[in-house]
């Protein structure tokens, strides 16, 4: 996955500065995610709820973020460029995030307090891998939003501009 995101960064990069702060976000999300799940390799009973709170508000911020910020700018300027495909695909998307959204917001409730984070600790390995799964999911149709409604409005390089001419 980290790999992913370097990718997604190197490939989206400097497009936005908005963009590029939220993949920084996705990146120290990731890093975050990777601690944790060694942490529950090492020895389960030794993690510790500051840590899992960690994830958990990395994770929040980052789902909010693209809830309120990206994926409402993204959508803005497809409709700026009236690009009403993009727009279908943009809210087919949205539908199949929601989905990941409502797992997310699962785990931050499981662990929200110190008497729920001890009961459900066992459990954390298989939400960790349940989380690897939908944010590797995530992060892919995240990538196909900024394709779709982003990327493809940006401007042709000049080289390309005069291959055309």
């Amino acid at each position: 996955m980290l790999e992913d995101c370097k990718n997604a960064q190197e490939r989206w990069g400097g497009v936005h500065r908005l963009i590029d702060r939220w993949l920084d976000e996705r990146r120290e999300l990731l890093v975050s995610f990777v601690d944790l799940k060694e942490a529950c390799d090492a020895e389960i009973e030794a993690v510790e709820k500051v840590q899992v709170d960690r994830f958990s508000e990395l994770l929040m911020d980052y789902i909010s973020a693209g809830h309120f910020e990206i994926y409402p700018q993204l959508k803005e300027e497809a409709r700026a460029f009236e690009d009403h495909e993009a727009l279908g695909i943009a809210d087919k998307l949205l539908e199949r995030l929601d989905m990941s959204t409502e797992l997310m917001l699962a785990f931050d409730a499981d662990y929200a307090t110190p008497v729920r984070c001890r009961h459900y600790l066992p459990r954390l390995p298989a939400w960790l891998d349940r989380l690897a799964s939908g944010l590797t999911e995530r992060f892919a149709l995240e990538d196909q939003l900024i394709a779709r409604l982003h990327a493809a409005h940006m401007p042709r390089s000049a080289e390309e501009h005069a291959s055309h001419s």
